[in-house]
């Protein structure tokens, strides 16, 4: 008892001489983010009471806020604090951000069998799914984008937060490619004719699609400029594989003409072959005479005459082969279509093709004035695509529609060659009067000093002026 009574004493002196001092601590920020959905814990304030003397004395109180913070909803809120210490109170106030820095979720899902299936023939699409904490379903807001062999799927919530997942897909999603043979970009030197280089399709089960590529656009291929085409196949769900090309149609080259540096003589027979050119050619060869004969279709008897000259040596060039004014000279069209049919009976009697040929008329023709301006775009198109075509600067006079005598043919020949170092003579195969002319022509030639030459690509072309 009396120990009991010491001991009282004893903390009654010692609480008596101690005293006490507070402190009041807001803990944590002023202004606090949070992060949405998550739990919130509240820092508090802190009460500290303090012995004067006796340090160890501590005490300690937390006080948490007057409301209860949830975190269910963006924005800023307030959430305050009352203390009361020592009677008398104190208020506090703190600022709580419910923020949402968390990014959807992307969930992709691959149906069964998927490994057997490919793009075209009937594999399902995953199924792709997106789910933010704030916003909810976004699936239907996500972004699907092929690159390198691999499928990126993104999506981004209300507050810009992204979510990326990238994966490779199963073999038979895969979707192919159109591969454009010569690229994408490509030269094509100008021609009559379009030829496509070519494209190809290979899905993942080795199925080829190429037959089912649709191509739209056009290329000109005669006409010098840029031109696109686009590529395009789609399956049964409407997803669509494209490409495209860029078609730089580019003129051919071309060789300059060369100038002999001998008075030459190019001896040249229109319209054939006809009744007349066997014999022609036999007088040729009497004297090794080289010639150019500017042939026609007109007379298919004589069709072997074609690779009879040939074979000796002459030149076979393209002339025409229905020689109709009116269905030569109706369009760009029809004078192509007219000049592969000569073409290719060329090719059938020589086996070979010619770059060589001669306006039906010459290029000074006026008989095509019915379709303004065709003469100027064929000379055109036909150079840029490295054919070379013929006038004369010499005429017979055999083409009138009355037969002339064969010494006025001869005199018109020798006379017009006379003026001229270099001479591109016209004449016609298919008149006999004018044949006859030819043996006293290589005669004066020969005892004057000239050559006799067929015409080549470089030759000497005595091109007219263009009239339409």
């Amino acid at each position: 008892m009396i120990a009991f009574l010491v001991l009282a004493a004893l903390s009654a002196l010692l609480f008596g001489l101690n005293g006490e001092k507070s402190e009041v601590l807001m803990l944590g920020d002023e202004e606090m983010n949070v992060e949405y959905g998550s739990e919130f814990v509240d820092p508090c304030v802190e009460i500290v009471r303090t012995g004067k003397v006796f340090k160890f004395m501590n005490e300690t109180e937390l006080v948490p806020a007057v409301e209860q913070m949830t975190t269910d909803t963006l924005g800023k809120f307030k959430i305050h604090y009352l203390v009361v210490n020592d009677g008398e109170e104190q208020r506090f106030e703190r600022i709580v951000n419910v923020v949402d820095t968390t990014p959807p979720a992307i969930t992709v899902t691959d149906p069964e069998g998927t490994e057997g299936g490919s793009w075209m023939n009937g594999f399902s699409e995953p199924e792709i799914s997106a789910y933010d904490l704030v916003d909810g379903d976004l699936s239907d807001a996500v972004q699907i984008t092929h690159l390198d062999g691999k499928v990126i799927y993104s999506v981004a919530d209300a507050q810009g937060n992204e979510a990326v997942l990238e994966r490779t897909p199963p073999q038979g999603s895969v979707a192919p490619e159109i591969m454009l043979t010569g690229g994408s970009d490509y030269t094509f030197t100008a021609a009559m004719d379009w030829v496509e280089p070519g494209y190809s399709v290979i899905d993942s089960d080795g199925t080829d699609l190429s037959e089912l590529v649709q191509v739209s656009g056009y290329v000109t291929p005669y006409k010098l400029g840029d031109y696109t085409l686009s590529y395009q196949l789609s399956n049964s769900r409407g997803d669509t594989l494209r490409a495209s090309r860029t078609v730089h149609v580019v003129a051919a080259e071309r060789k300059e003409a060369v100038i002999p540096e001998q008075k030459t003589i190019y001896l040249t027979f229109d319209d054939g072959p006809g009744p007349y050119t066997d014999q022609l050619l036999d007088l040729l060869a009497k004297y090794d005479v080289k010639a150019t004969f500017f042939v026609t279709g007109n007379y298919p008897d004589y069709y072997d005459c074609i690779g009879r000259a040939y074979d000796e040596g002459h030149t076979i060039a393209v002339h025409t082969f229905c020689h109709d004014y009116r269905q030569i000279y109706r369009g760009v069209q029809a004078y192509f279509d007219d000049f592969k049919a000569c073409e290719d009976l060329i090719y059938e009697q020589t086996g070979t093709y010619t770059t060589l040929f001669r306006f039906p008329g010459g290029s000074s023709n006026t008989v095509s004035s019915f379709n303004p301006g065709i003469m100027g775009m064929l000379a055109t198109y036909m150079r840029d695509m490295g054919y070379y075509y013929f006038d004369w600067n010499v005429s017979s006079g055999d083409a009138k529609p009355v037969q002339i005598p064969t010494y006025e043919v001869y005199r018109n020949v020798i006379n017009g060659c006379a003026q001229y170092d270099t001479n591109v003579v016209l004449q016609h195969d298919v008149k006999d009067f004018s044949v006859a002319a030819v043996e006293d022509i290589i005669k004066w030639g020969l005892e004057n000093g000239y050559q006799f030459l067929p015409l080549q690509e470089d030759s000497y072309g005595a091109r007219h002026k263009i009239f339409n």
